[in-house]
């Protein structure tokens, strides 16, 4: 909870205690803290903004007031109040333990703190593809536009100012539709802080950074590993993340247009006709290819004056979430700038298994227990398992599978952070949230560092003392080794 959410909740308890039992408080004036609450209630709403977790606490805010203003003017305006009756107090009590419990279970949450040494900044463009027709639309007349958001080391400039987690909770409505909740469920990440600077300048320690694209997964949006985003910015890389337009949640493009998700992402295959994703998958890949070739734009000439001449677009990877994995590894087979693969816990499409990886390439992902202790059915597991395998096993470039049973699907992604419900609801599996960010964090900026740097990173050679609940599994140049 924020500081005055917790200010809120604490006057809301005092204000009740004073109502229901004026005895027990001694200290001067403490029958006036009933109407203290809704002044509260209002700079909360003023300073640190209305979010709806808290309406039981605005409400109780205002019963609080409403019900000493009448109880006083009853009394003709006395020092002392009379005690509540107990269903009044029964229902306060009610009230202020509905009014804590709905903030802390949904809260604005944290991010870890990144590990690096840079601070982070960060800025976002809009790119429209002119010579691709748009895919998801009727229109013949329509390109493909998408929204990339890059985060980057940054010199420290002592501002307070950070980007929100989102700037638009529109863009995460399919998400609560999806779940089956109100279109505002994330109306709160607005209110999330990231640890980037906007627009802050390019740090100077290095003349040029490696740049990574990271590709989001299904009905997912640009920002839901910024966890992990944000973690390789400290460390060094230019990190460029690609709203995959109808294929996200939702985007918001400059001049307020919104493109929501399409459904058809989730239609199966039918007898002569392959699954919608199948046809999705190469066209979402060739965002990659495009987003590329901006970058490069940028490096050459960075409207926002921030990037010119800052990249190093010899030294560029990608990493992908979910189905963000499965574009990742299709980009990653036709696309040769790209010269390391990581994918976080998904199927290798069919081209990838067919072809195979040239690239040095990593999976993150769990054992296929653990998927069926989540529920999927056993066709998905199936497949995930047997064809990350199968690339992964005739890799002519080096390869790490790391397996971390108990892991969920949601714990790919920034999902853990969200409330501390998430295992209790079965969405999070039984690592915790904290430890699971700095397990990915870990693998994924070694095997960066080891494929794009050049560094010696022992993470990569062998099981890990400091990760016990992860099983690595190496492929060296078709030597395998286990």
């Amino acid at each position: 909870m924020r500081p005055l959410e917790i200010l809120l909740s604490m006057v809301n308890g005092l204000s009740l205690l004073a109502l229901a039992a004026p005895a027990l408080l001694a200290l001067r004036r403490a029958h006036h803290w009933p109407l203290l609450a809704p002044l509260i209630a209002v700079a909360q709403v003023l300073i640190e903004g209305a979010r709806w977790q808290l309406l039981p606490a605005y409400a109780l805010s205002a019963a609080l007031g409403l019900v000493c203003l009448l109880r006083q003017r009853r009394s003709g305006g006395a020092a002392r109040l009379k005690r509540l009756p107990r269903f009044g107090i029964g229902l306060g009590l009610l009230g202020l333990a509905v009014s804590v419990a709905v903030p802390v279970a949904v809260p604005v949450f944290r991010l870890p703190e990144p590990t690096g040494h840079y601070a982070i900044g960060t800025t976002t463009y809009h790119w429209v593809d002119t010579r691709r027709a748009e895919m998801f639309t009727a229109d013949p007349a329509d390109r493909r536009e998408v929204m990339v958001q890059i985060w980057y080391p940054a010199e420290e400039t002592g501002l307070a100012e950070r980007a929100p987690y989102v700037s638009d909770a529109r863009t995460l409505r399919s998400i609560a539709t999806l779940m089956q909740l109100p279109s505002f469920a994330f109306a709160h990440f607005e209110y999330v802080e990231t640890h980037a600077i906007p627009s802050a300048p390019v740090a100077r320690a290095e003349s040029a950074y490696p740049v990574l694209v990271f590709s989001h997964g299904r009905a997912g949006f640009r920002q839901h590993n910024t966890h992990q985003v944000e973690d390789l910015a400290s460390r060094g890389y230019v990190v460029a993340a690609i709203d995959h337009t109808y294929a996200a949640s939702g985007v918001v493009f400059p001049d307020g247009r919104f493109a929501a998700f399409d459904p058809r992402m989730f239609d199966p295959a039918h007898p002569g006709h392959p699954a919608f994703l199948d046809v999705a998958i190469p066209y979402l890949a060739q965002d990659v290819v495009f987003v590329l070739n901006q970058l490069a734009a940028v490096n050459d000439a960075d409207p926002t004056g921030v990037l010119t001449d800052r990249l190093d677009l010899e030294r560029t990877g990608i990493f992908g979430a979910s189905l963000g994995g499965a574009v990742a590894a299709e980009a990653c087979r036709t696309e040769p700038r790209l010269r390391a693969c990581l994918m976080m816990d998904v199927f290798m499409p069919a081209d990838v298994v067919a072809s195979g990886l040239q690239q040095p390439a990593m999976w993150i992902s769990r054992d296929a227990a653990t998927m069926e202790d989540e529920g999927w059915p056993q066709i998905d597991i199936d497949e995930t398992q047997s064809t990350m395998r199968a690339v992964f096993a005739t890799l002519p470039a080096d390869g790490y599978m790391v397996l971390v049973p108990g892991m969920f699907h949601a714990d790919i992604a920034d999902a853990p952070l969200y409330s501390p419900l998430m295992a209790a609801l079965g969405i999070s599996g039984r690592i915790g949230p904290r430890r699971i960010t700095t397990i990915i964090r870990a693998y994924s900026s070694g095997f960066f560092d080891r494929h794009l740097r050049g560094r010696d990173v022992a993470l990569l050679d062998g099981p890990a003392d400091e990760f016990p609940e992860a099983r690595l599994e190496i492929h060296r140049r078709r030597d395998f080794v286990r």
